[in-house]
């Protein structure tokens, strides 16, 4: 049986309250629970000591039952100091969309590519000096 500590929503529309607990992975996101392990407001200032409430002990418990915390879970309990802090990437946002990569390649395109304008007026200056060097 697969553990995961995560947020099970409560409170009314547009105004949401959550539950952290402990449960198995294939319940559903607001179903049974095993464990009630603390609260989560995110309708409280960032800086309230009332927007996350834990019992560091019991996840401590959960975290050495190979209980496997959310992303938002886990990242809870690396501002509160349980867990070391991990690199995070999202690699996808680095990629320039479709349209963006097509915008860019014919761009790249149009620079490499002299303008025809500018061959003539190079091959018109290549002719007078040649006439003027022969000239002498």
């Amino acid at each position: 049986m697969s553990m995961k500590i995560r947020l099970a929503r409560g409170g009314s529309k547009k105004r949401p309250h959550y539950s952290i607990v402990a449960t198995d992975s294939r319940m559903p996101r607001d179903g049974r629970f095993l464990e009630k392990l603390g609260t989560y407001n995110p309708l409280l200032a960032k800086d309230s000591e009332h927007r996350v409430k834990m019992n560091m002990e019991r996840v401590q418990y959960w975290l050495s039952q190979g209980a496997q915390p959310t992303d938002r879970i886990a990242r809870m309990l690396e501002a509160a100091g349980v867990r070391e802090k991990t690199e995070r990437r999202n690699m996808k946002k680095a990629e320039p969309g479709e349209r963006a990569r097509k915008r860019a390649e014919e761009k790249a395109a149009k620079a490499a590519a002299p303008a025809p304008e500018a061959i003539e007026e190079d091959t018109q200056n290549l002719a007078a000096e040649t006439a003027e060097g022969s000239a002498e």
